[in-house]
This record gives C-alpha cells, structure tokens and sequence, in this order.
C-alpha cells in the first residue's frame, strides 16, 4: 500500500476506533484487528503485535482524558482488587508473549474469531439487558483475591495471544464478579490492562515483531493520534450518550466485521 494513502487510512481507522475505546473504556483492539488483518493485510501475528502497541496509546490517552472527570472515592475502595488483577495479567500476558511463538497462523485466527465473536455478542446482551445496575458490591476477602487472580490471568493471556488490550474482557468482570458499575468498571480496566499491555509489547518485541520502522512510522505512528482524537472525544461525550445504545449498536458492528473478516480468512 502507497505510504501516504496507508498513513491517512491509519489516522482515519484509528481515530473513531479511539472514540470508542474512550467512551466505553476499551483499547479498541477488537475493532482495530478486523481492519489490521483485512485492510491492511498483515498476518494475524504482525496484526495482534501491532494492535497492542496502538492500544497502548488509546489506553493512556483515555486514562489521561478520564481520571480529571473521575470520582476517586469510588476507585480507592478497589485498590486490593486493582493490585491482584494486575498481578495476574501481568502474569498472563508473559505467559501469552511465550506461547504466542509456538501458536499457528490458522490456530490464532479461529481463536481470535472466536473471542471477537463472543465479545460482540456479550456487547449487544449487556446492552439490551443490563446485567448491573450501579454501585460498587465489591469488598475484599480471600475468595475475591484468589479469583481476581485467576481472571487477570486469563485476560492477560488472551490480551497477548490476540493482541486485544483486554477492556473488553476486563470490564464485564468487574461487573459480573464483583458487582462494579459499568462506567467505573471502564476506569479500573484501563488502570488494570496498561502494565499486561506493556509486557505484551515486550514479548512481541522480543520476538521481533516490531523490528520494521515501517510498520511503527505508517501505521502505529497515524493510527496513534487518530486513537488520542478519538479518545478526546468520547471521553468528552461520555455523560451524554446512552452506554446501552452504544453496546448494542458496537455489539452488531463487531459481528458483522468479524463475519466480513472470516468469510476473507477462512
């Protein structure tokens, strides 16, 4: 693709991708994969690589963007389940940066369909049905300590393996397991997945899948500030779009996207 029409296609992608990351709270990455792999043709390792390094900087531009709006008296009481999260998905996403060299191109993309696809669908049902209503029902005990754990853990594996920041499994953790309403569970996720990110784009980059200045100059580079516009922005409307409205109509998106993807790929 012709340098100048792949930077302006990156910056035009990544900058409603951004949007979305800052208005729910997510990196993006399972919007950002569909078009990486698709549009961009990479293979789904370079793809996943590169999608970590650009939902790094949606994640950062957001928490920037979100914390001066947010209540620290609802994130303070979190603090232990923040710090085990953390643990695990840092754990996990070592794990993934390792195993990610010894998956097969055909195997990491049937896994990624899946995920996406069950992510999309999770979209449209927390948005038709809201699964909690606000509130934090969050208080530490062993039980909770040992299944943030477990959960970051997870997250963080499949955030290394897919190249996904991991919000969007973070985030209906929190409100499923630990009974965290839904905008501050968006904070927390992005506070949880920057040090799995950073681990993740370390053991991409130990397997040398940054080693093309190309790559980083036309695509992560354009794509980046499209990603900190966008985050700007939705973090900016966040209180007056309805997050229902938004799941649903994400949800459809992304099963349509992933299907188009699949028909391409399989």
């Amino acid at each position: 693709m012709e340098k100048r029409k792949s930077m302006y296609l990156a910056f035009v992608t990544g900058t409603p991708i951004g949007f979305l990351g800052g208005l729910i709270g997510l990196g993006g990455a399972e919007f950002r994969l569909p078009i990486l792999v698709g549009t961009f043709k990479y293979s789904v390792h370079k793809a996943v690589a590169l999608n970590l390094a650009v939902s790094s900087v949606t994640i950062i531009s957001s928490i920037i963007f979100r914390l001066p709006n947010t209540n620290i008296k609802n994130i303070l009481p979190l603090w232990s389940l923040i710090l085990t999260f953390i643990i695990g998905s840092m754990t996990g996403a070592y794990l993934g940066g390792d195993f990610s060299k010894k998956i097969t191109e055909k195997s990491l993309k049937r896994g990624m369909l899946i995920i996406l696809i069950f992510i999309g669908i999770l979209l449209v049902v927390e948005g038709l049905h809201p699964l909690v209503s606000s509130g934090i029902k969050y208080h530490f005990s062993l039980l909770s300590l040992i299944l943030s754990i477990f959960l970051g853990s997870i997250i963080g594996l499949v955030s290394s393996l897919l190249g996904v920041a991991g919000g969007e499994l973070t985030i209906p953790a929190l409100m499923l397991v630990f009974g965290i309403d839904i905008k501050i569970a968006g904070t927390v996720s992005l506070l949880i997945n920057i040090p799995a990110l950073i681990i993740g784009i370390y053991k991409h980059a130990s397997n040398g899948l940054y080693a093309s200045k190309q790559d980083i100059t036309h695509l992560v580079f354009p794509m980046g500030i499209g990603s900190i516009i966008g985050a700007f922005l939705g973090t900016y409307l966040i209180a007056y779009i309805s997050s229902s409205i938004i799941k649903i109509l994400l949800g459809f998106i992304l099963i349509i996207s992933v299907i188009k993807l699949f028909l391409k790929i399989k």
